[in-house]
């Protein structure tokens, strides 16, 4: 039980690890799926980790790759996929994503613009939808449909394994004692979101682990917690968030007020280091103000 955040093998087919968004140990995490041969990323994170990424691939022999397969179309889980590709020198590798996905990657324009990180259009993707099977030679992986965050987030679940990978779908829970709410993007949706927990809550008797983006795999009663009191968490930050920047609207006072209240005990995001999470509450005013809880 716990939550598993170093860097290797975690089940009998999948390898978490370690993209460094931001440069920051531990905030990102990419998954691969490995079957007698047959081999799937889950995500390729931001263009400054990609070169990284492919030495950490080819250093742990999980080379070639034959799928990547997208999350949802934000920058820091998409950017670096050309620079992947080219480090990887794959001549044939499958991109797959949501269906919802397809038109947002092939058109970046509008994410760019609200992010303000670039993202060069991706085409050619093999579209996705709910119940979907990828078949990794013999092991069956299921698609979910996780919509709120976005309206294109997939997740991906192991049967064999009885693992789930989430990517931002659910929350950012660092660690134990840190997280964020998903509020991140111009197509966040707050009914949809709240589907999500309650199709995981209905699921979750089914599984053991549950595998996130930022950050790291949740197993047992850790996994058990997190997905039953997720809607709780994310009201109650959500609100927390409001409030402050009603009373005051400088990040920084934002910030200070999260981090003492929210998330006191964090060692990934200590008093000391409010610079990381002011980034995080910085974002979630931008979407927050796009969604229309706060002018």
């Amino acid at each position: 039980m716990g939550h598993i955040s170093e860097e290797g093998k975690f089940n009998e087919n999948t390898y978490l690890i370690d993209a460094n968004f931001m440069k920051l140990p531990k905030t990102l995490s990419l998954y691969l799926i490995e079957h007698d041969g047959a081999r799937m990323l889950i995500d390729t994170g931001e263009i400054l980790g990609a070169r990284k990424l492919a030495k950490k691939l080819n250093a742990l022999k999980l080379v070639p790759i034959q799928k990547i397969l997208f999350t949802h179309a934000h920058w820091d889980h998409i950017q670096a996929l050309p620079r992947v590709l080219k480090y990887l020198e794959a001549k044939e590798i499958e991109v797959l994503a949501h269906k919802n996905a397809l038109n947002v990657l092939k058109n970046p324009e509008e994410l760019n613009s609200f992010f303000e990180y670039p993202v060069e259009p991706i085409t050619g993707v093999t579209p996705l939808k709910e119940k979907d099977i990828i078949d990794l030679n013999g092991l069956e992986l299921q698609i979910i449909e996780l919509f709120g965050h976005t309206q294109d987030s997939i997740g991906i679940i192991d049967t064999t394994n009885k693992n789930i990978v989430v990517g931002d779908a659910i929350i950012d829970h660092i660690d134990l004692d840190t997280y964020t709410p998903v509020l991140y993007g111009p197509h966040f949706d707050e009914a949809s979101l709240f589907k999500t927990y309650e199709k995981l809550n209905g699921i979750k008797d089914q599984l053991e682990s549950i595998s996130l983006a930022h950050f790291g795999v949740y197993t047992g009663s850790d996994f058990k917690n997190l997905v039953g009191n997720v809607k709780e968490k994310y009201l109650t930050a959500k609100d927390s968030i409001i409030k402050w920047y009603n009373e005051n609207p400088d990040p920084l006072y934002v910030t200070k007020k999260y981090q003492e209240n929210i998330i006191p005990n964090s060692k990934s995001l200590p008093k000391e280091n409010l610079g990381g999470i002011q980034w995080f509450i910085e974002q979630h005013i931008h979407c927050l103000k796009a969604a229309g809880f706060i002018k």
